[in-house]
């Protein structure tokens, strides 16, 4: 086998073709700097792609948190919020006249409503009309808005604030009578002898002039003050504590759905820009 000697110019067509090749020279010269021959070197060579790499993986991870906070995508959310408010609201309502209507039969006898015996305070019915008709219109209301949003923004708004002012007013309504009937307590007959009085039994509110002591935390004077109806501070307490809470719910929707309105009619005007 023979073999043709080294000429001199095939040196020089050598590095000719490393000259007309510079990309294949880059590469070679990376592959040689990039090799891991010591930690500092790889780590370099981490960073470096990283830093290449960085721009395009924070836009993916903040892609969905675009989608997510996209203008037809909130309003879309703003009328599912509106019907779930719709149906709360009147389950509450709904809830509040049933408290209020156990609270016209004591033990769930009906006698005590034919004689008059029931206190003025659940006569009143701030659960029936106030708590319950009151807000059970705006709940109406506050479930129809989702179908104006596309068409009459405007009208949205003002329905909004039409069941949110009726709402409103309902639950302060049955919030401050809740209140008051628990401050002055049952309607009940009691022994009046031990109040300087001539009659020795009537029916009326014993425990509003007792100021010394607190009936709501002193549970001994629920057995031994209310005579008929029977366990009637129980009776009472427990229904009015109802309607407290009820009407608490009912404001913390009423803001809950005046916030979800206007982030509604906001996005709605910037999906139509």
């Amino acid at each position: 086998m023979t073999t043709r000697p080294r000429k001199w110019g095939e040196k020089e067509e050598r590095v000719g073709c490393a000259q007309a090749c510079p990309l294949r020279g880059a590469q070679m010269a990376q592959g040689r700097m990039t090799q891991p021959d010591e930690a500092a070197g790889a780590g370099r060579t981490l960073v470096a792609e990283e830093a290449e790499e960085g721009p395009g993986c924070l836009s993916d991870s903040l892609r969905p948190l675009s989608l997510m906070l996209s203008f037809p995508r909130v309003v879309a959310c703003s009328r599912t919020c509106s019907r779930f408010l719709g149906l709360s609201l009147g389950t509450s309502a709904l809830c509040a006249a049933g408290a209020n209507i156990a609270l016209l039969f004591p033990n769930w006898d009906v006698t005590y409503l034919m004689r008059g015996l029931i206190g003025k305070h659940a006569v009143l019915g701030s659960g029936l009309w106030g708590g319950g008709l009151m807000v059970l219109l705006a709940a109406t209301l506050t479930s129809m808005t989702g179908s104006f949003r596309k068409r009459a923004p405007c009208l949205q708004v003002l329905t909004a604030l039409l069941s949110s002012g009726l709402a409103l007013l309902g639950a302060v309504i049955s919030f401050v009578t809740s209140g008051v009937a628990l401050k002055d307590g049952p309607f009940c007959m009691f022994d009046v002898s031990s109040f300087n009085q001539t009659e020795a039994w009537k029916f009326g509110y014993p425990f509003k002039d007792l100021h010394n002591r607190n009936y709501l935390y002193d549970h001994s004077l629920w057995t031994s003050v209310c005579l008929e109806p029977s366990k009637a501070v129980v009776w009472h307490v427990a229904f009015f504590s109802i309607l407290l809470c009820i009407s608490l719910l009912q404001l913390l929707l009423v803001a809950i759905n005046l916030v979800n309105s206007i982030l509604g009619l906001f996005c709605s005007f910037c999906e139509k820009r």
